[in-house]
């Protein structure tokens, strides 16, 4: 597992910003790209971050939150 200090420094370094790479501590071996339409550029250096570090890159980039209620 990677540190949350980490993983950010990764997304600040592919020009992302805080959060938008996690890792479960159910599935470690995932890097999972949380972002609505990342660009090629996007994906292109999270993929080699991921490789470097033996992991597995997932994108969730189509993500819908159903609306509260009233």
């Amino acid at each position: 597992m990677h540190t949350v200090d980490e993983l950010n420094s990764a997304s600040l370094a592919c020009g992302l910003t805080y959060g938008e790479l996690i890792q479960d501590e159910e599935a470690k071996k995932l890097l999972i790209l949380f972002r609505t339409k990342p660009t090629p550029e996007h994906r292109h250096c999270v993929h080699q971050y991921a490789r470097r570090n033996h992991l597995k890159m997932v994108v969730l980039d189509s993500v819908q939150f159903p609306e509260e209620a009233n």
